[in-house]
């Protein structure tokens, strides 16, 4: 069980203010401020300063955070399967990204639930902010997705390299003639919501020419992967999303890829838990199950 101030700790990282964190924790300032110093004195290291009268982290408070979130995760885990000690081992608690939960992982997942039938399985599918948030509070176990994350918090493992692809509706009518990103700036761009691995990787693979969302004519920000393709297919505008989401509208002639001189992306799917974990080799393992 963790020490009740490492609590106390992590939600003045959350805040970077004793006051909030005080309030949130139904405790006095000076309380917390006593939790802090003895941690402080624990570690024999100093875990917040002050710069320009903001609070922050020291280099010894990064590493404290980074493996206090490990072991509270750690212990959250520890405590559902103690709880559930009854039910087989091979239960399931993660979650993936959209693309992931309708295009890459159904098959694998079908073929454990016949392997372990007895199995109890809880998928979440959230973008890859809310789900590095959820691992982080110990909700899921491990997450498997699109988009990145801090890899000095994490301990990874490549699921699968995807390619990423700029599609349309087969007639759709262009302004100008596209061979080249910067032909689709007068167009509608669809993306997903601010979050999502989806919009990072258009917006990463946009800056290194310089060119921002802002630049094209309208942005139809979509929070669903099935309706940002019926948006598509239905011509609102021209996106950019895995080929495994869209190859089978492109074969049914729904959509059609744009074939751009300068767009040759892909991407790394990836099945992330928190670093360090004392799990890490039940992770590993699982890995190599649902891989596929």
């Amino acid at each position: 069980m963790l020490d009740f101030r490492i609590d106390t700790f992590l939600e003045v990282c959350r805040f970077m203010n004793y006051t909030r964190a005080a309030q949130e924790l139904n405790l006095t300032q000076p309380a917390v401020s006593q939790h802090i110093r003895w941690l402080e004195e624990q570690y024999q290291a100093k875990l917040f300063c002050y710069e320009n009268k903001q609070l922050s982290l020291t280099k010894s408070g990064e590493l404290l955070r980074s493996a206090a979130i490990t072991m509270k995760q750690d212990e959250t885990y520890l405590r559902r399967k103690i709880r559930q000690i009854r039910q087989t081992e091979n239960d399931l608690s993660f979650g993936v990204t959209p693309t992931v939960g309708m295009y890459l992982i159904p098959g694998p997942l079908a073929e454990y639930q016949k392997k372990y039938p007895d199995a109890q399985i809880s998928m979440q599918v959230e973008n890859s902010q809310q789900l590095c948030e959820r691992l982080d509070a110990g909700e899921i176990d491990f997450a498997i997705l699109e988009g990145y994350f801090r890899k000095t918090d994490y301990d990874s493992l490549l699921y699968k390299t995807e390619r990423y692809v700029g599609v349309c509706a087969p007639d759709y009518p262009f302004v100008k003639k596209p061979r080249q990103i910067s032909d689709l700036l007068g167009e509608t761009l669809i993306v997903r919501e601010s979050g999502s691995g989806n919009r990072e990787i258009i917006t990463r693979s946009l800056s290194r020419q310089n060119l921002d969302l802002s630049d094209f004519h309208s942005v139809f920000e979509v929070g669903d992967m099935n309706v940002c393709k019926q948006m598509l297919i239905k011509g609102c505008g021209i996106g950019f999303l895995y080929e495994a989401a869209v190859k089978n509208d492109i074969k049914s002639g729904r959509l059609r890829e744009m074939e751009l001189c300068d767009f040759q992306e892909s991407h790394d799917i990836t099945m992330i838990w928190r670093k360090g974990s004392i799990f890490s080799d039940r992770y590993r393992s699982l890995y190599e199950q649902l891989k596929g």
